[in-house]
């Protein structure tokens, strides 16, 4: 199944390609970032001094190009077709082979870019190949409990509650509880057979 990762990797959704981070995406990314500060502070663990440098992106780069190679992340740029403009961000990561077949998923946006849908289109996609093209099982994610967008996004993607972890991650400099989620493959939950 990870032979399909050997090679270059690109999705298209109806408005999005979600691609691997290029040297060139320094710009819109940092300039991105950096407007969106603010609004990405609460939801995020705290930046590095040098997380919008070169030098920390090109790194990021390295290890999404290692990550694809090796299977263990699977981690892509929102580009919008339309204009060419570099959204957001969706990763596949923590990838687990063997009896788990199992992923993490994680994602964000710019702030000039909520709520119009394109991390749905994002997520739906990244569904998808986990699931068809890459074979997984599962795919979990975790947020903030009070973060609704999130929670919400989730769960509209066909996400399902299913619990609390506490001192999950740490947020903004703080360890913070969340609240995680889990897609499967083939999800029976609340179903009941009717015969």
């Amino acid at each position: 199944m990870m032979l399909a990762f050997r090679r270059k990797v690109q999705l298209e959704t109806e408005r999005l390609t979600l691609r691997p981070p290029v040297h060139s995406d320094f710009t819109p990314w940092s300039n991105l970032r950096r407007e969106s500060r603010e609004f990405l502070t609460p939801w995020e663990p705290s930046w590095s001094t040098d997380h919008l440098t070169r030098k920390a992106f090109t790194n990021r780069v390295y290890w999404a190009s290692r990550s694809i190679g090796t299977g263990s992340a699977l981690p892509l740029f929102l580009i919008r077709r339309e204009d060419q403009a570099l959204m957001g961000a969706i990763t596949l990561d923590n990838i687990r082979r063997g009896p788990a077949q199992a992923g993490t998923l994680g994602y964000w946006i710019g702030e000039r870019y909520t709520r119009r849908g394109y991390m749905s289109e994002a997520i739906a996609m990244m569904v998808h190949q986990a699931f068809e093209k890459m074979g997984l099982s599962r795919m979990e994610a975790a947020c903030l409990p009070e973060n609704v967008a999130s929670r919400g996004l989730l769960e509209q993607s066909g996400f399902k509650y299913e619990g609390v972890a506490q001192s999950y991650l740490q947020i903004n400099g703080r360890w913070r509880t969340h609240v995680l989620y889990a897609s499967l493959r083939s999800d029976r939950r609340g179903r009941t057979e009717v015969g």
